[in-house]
C-alpha cells in the first residue's frame, strides 16, 4: 500500500525511494537576475545569519560569494562599478528586513526610487520578491529561501531551484516508479506537460510510446473515437478501423490535457478504462485490454465543475491516485530569470548567434539590462512560461545584430501595465539609517490618481510640458508609469516611437539636423524611444 507523503516542504518527509528532507527554515535569499556575465545569472546567496537575532549582512563588490545551488564555484559580485563599501541587511521587527545603504557606496534603487539611507521590506514584499538594482547594473532579487539549501534533485527538464519547482520534481520522483494515476493542476502555461513527460521518464515505461493529448483540441463528436478507437463504418467518414490513443500508447503513458472538457460520455468510458484496464472501440461491442498509464492534467476547478454537475466526482477520485500542483510562474520569480536564460541560450542557437552570450568582460555594459530585467521580474506573466518563452523569442529576434537586447515600446508597456505591485515600503526608523541626515524618499511619496481620471487633452498637455519625459509626466499627473504607457496606447491623440516609419524618423532627423530635442517637439512621441529608433536606423547623432 502506498504511504501518504506530506506536500510540506517545511516538514520531514519520507520519499519513496527511502531519503528524508531534513527540517528547513525560511531566510531570506539573494538571487542574481541581471549580471555583466550572463552565465551567473541564477547564482543565489543565503543570508542565514540573518535568522540570529542582531546578526547583520553586508554585501559588496569583493564579498561575500554567490553560487548555482549545488555547484561548488561560488564568486563575489565581482562588478567593477560596485563600491567596496558595503551595503548592509539586517533583521527588522515583526518578521520585517531592513536595507541600508551608505551614503558614498553603491547606488541602491527599489521600485524606480533611490534607496537614501535605508528601506524596511515587510514579510509580504520579502514573500513575494523584490529586485534591487545596485549601480545600474547588476540585479538581485531579495526574497525568502528555506534553509539549509538541499542538495540539487537534477533538473528533471524544469529549469529553476525555487521551493515551488523542487517541490514539483520531488513529487515526480516519489509517484513516477509507481503504478498509478497522476492528476497533474496549474494554469495554462504553467508546464504540466513537462512534468508529465518527467514521470514517464523516470518510470518503468520509460520505454514505451509517450502520446499527448489536448481533449480541449478534439472536436466533441469525435473525441471517444480518437480515444478509444473505432471500427470502419461506425460513424459517417470512418472509412477504415481506428485504433485510439489509449492503443497507441499501450505499454506506454497517455496523458491527457485539459480533462476537465471531457465530456460526459467520454468520463464514464475513462471511469471504465481505469477501473478495467480494457476499452470498448466505437461501434464494437467487444473489450480491447490496454495497458496504459494514465496522467491527466487541468486548469480548471474539477471540485467546482462536479458541484455544478459537469464533471463525476467518482472520475476524479479514480484520476488522482496521486496530485501534483505546478505553481504559476508569478510565485517562483527566482527562476524567472534563469528561465529567460535558458529560453534566450534555445533561441540564439536558432538564429546563429550563441556568441552574444559568452562576453565575459567585466566592464562591458550588462547583455540583460536591469531595466528590463526588472520588468522580466515583476510582470505577472498571466500565461505562465509559455508566454515567457514567446516574449524571450520577440527580444532575441528584435535584437538581431544589436549589442544588447531592444525592448520595443509596446512590448515595455505590456510588461509595465501587468506588473506585480508592491505591497508597499515600510518606514524605516530614523535612527537606524547609515546617513540620518537624508530623509527617506518612501516617507514623502506622493498621493496617487486612477488613471482613468486623466482625460486625453490633460495627458497631452502634460507630455508637451515635461518635453515628451513619461517619467516626469507620470509625476506631473500623480500616476504610475506604467498607467502612463496604458493611456498613451488608448489615446486617439497619441502614437508612439513603433508607431513612426523610418522615412518619416530619417525625414525628420534632417530637418533638425539631429538635435533630438527638436526631433521630440516635432513628432511628439517618448524621447527616449526616438533616440533607440534613430540609433536602430544608423542616423547617428542622437
Amino acid at each position: 500500500m502506498q504511504k501518504k507523503i506530506s506536500d510540506d516542504p517545511a516538514t520531514t518527509a519520507t520519499h519513496s525511494r527511502g531519503w528524508e528532507k531534513p527540517a528547513q527554515t525560511t531566510v531570506p535569499a539573494l538571487t542574481l537576475v541581471s549580471h555583466p556575465q550572463p552565465e551567473r545569472i541564477g547564482e543565489r546567496l543565503l543570508l542565514e545569519m540573518l535568522a540570529a537575532v542582531g546578526r547583520t549582512a553586508s554585501l559588496s563588490r569583493n564579498a561575500p560569494e554567490f553560487s548555482h545551488p549545488g555547484s561548488p564555484l561560488a564568486r563575489p559580485l565581482g562588478d567593477p562599478f560596485l563600491s567596496r563599501k558595503p551595503v548592509q541587511f539586517e533583521p527588522g521587527a515583526r518578521g520585517r528586513l531592513r536595507l541600508l545603504v551608505p551614503e558614498d557606496g553603491t547606488p541602491v534603487r527599489v521600485a524606480g526610487v533611490p534607496v537614501r539611507g535605508g528601506r524596511e521590506f515587510t514579510p509580504a514584499e520579502l514573500a513575494a520578491g523584490v529586485p534591487l538594482v545596485f549601480a545600474e547594473r547588476v540585479v538581485v532579487l531579495l526574497h525568502l529561501a528555506r534553509a539549509p539549501e538541499l542538495p540539487p534533485t537534477g533538473d528533471l527538464g524544469m529549469v529553476g531551484q525555487g521551493e515551488g519547482v523542487r517541490r514539483v520534481r520531488e513529487n515526480v520522483l516519489r509517484v513516477a516508479d509507481l503504478n498509478v494515476p497522476v492528476l497533474i493542476r496549474g494554469e495554462t502555461g504553467s508546464g504540466k506537460e513537462l512534468v508529465a513527460r518527467a514521470i514517464h521518464q523516470h518510470s518503468p515505461r520509460r520505454a514505451g510510446p509517450f502520446i499527448s493529448v489536448n481533449l480541449g483540441a478534439l472536436p466533441k463528436e469525435l473525441v471517444s473515437a480518437e480515444l478509444f478507437g473505432a471500427q470502419k463504418g461506425a460513424y459517417t467518414g470512418a472509412a477504415k478501423d481506428r485504433e485510439g490513443f489509449f492503443r497507441a500508447a499501450h505499454g506506454g503513458t497517455l496523458f491527457l490535457d485539459e480533462v476537465g472538457e471531457a465530456p460526459p460520455e467520454v468520463q464514464v468510458a475513462l471511469l471504465r478504462v481505469l477501473e478495467t484496464g480494457e476499452v470498448f472501440p466505437v461501434g464494437s461491442h467487444a473489450p480491447v485490454p490496454v495497458d496504459v498509464r494514465l496522467i491527466t492534467a487541468t486548469d480548471a476547478n474539477l471540485e467546482e465543475r462536479i458541484r455544478q454537475g459537469v464533471f463525476k466526482a467518482p472520475l476524479l477520485h479514480r484520476l488522482a491516485g496521486f496530485e501534483i500542483q505546478v505553481p504559476p510562474l508569478r510565485e517562483r520569480r527566482e527562476d524567472i530569470a534563469p528561465l529567460f536564460l535558458h529560453f534566450a541560450r534555445q533561441e540564439l542557437e536558432a538564429t546563429g548567434e550563441p556568441q552574444r552570450l559568452s562576453d565575459t568582460d567585466p566592464r562591458a555594459e550588462p547583455w540583460l539590462p536591469a531595466s528590463l530585467a526588472v520588468r522580466l521580474v515583476r510582470y505577472a506573466w498571466p500565461g505562465n512560461i509559455r508566454q515567457l518563452r514567446n516574449v524571450t523569442r520577440q527580444l532575441i529576434i528584435g535584437s538581431r545584430g544589436l549589442p544588447g537586447l531592444h525592448v520595443d515600446e509596446r512590448l515595455a508597456q505590456e510588461l509595465d501595465a501587468s506588473a506585480l505591485p508592491f505591497p508597499g515600503p515600510a518606514p524605516t526608523p530614523r535612527p537606524t539609517p547609515i546617513s540620518q541626515d537624508m530623509p527617506l524618499p518612501e516617507e514623502t511619496s506622493p498621493s496617487r490618481r486612477k488613471p482613468s481620471e486623466v482625460g486625453e487633452q490633460e495627458l497631452l498637455e502634460a507630455l508637451r510640458a515635461s518635453a515628451w519625459d513619461l517619467k516626469a509626466t507620470a509625476e506631473r499627473l500623480g500616476i504610475s508609469r506604467a498607467s502612463i504607457y496604458m493611456l498613451i496606447e488608448k489615446s486617439s491623440l497619441l502614437r508612439t516611437a513603433g508607431d513612426l516609419s523610418p522615412e518619416e524618423i530619417s525625414r525628420c532627423f534632417h530637418e533638425c539636423q539631429g538635435d533630438l530635442d527638436q526631433m521630440v517637439q516635432r513628432l511628439e512621441v517618448s524621447r527616449r524611444a526616438l533616440q533607440r529608433r534613430v540609433r536602430e536606423l544608423g542616423l547617428g547623432g542622437a
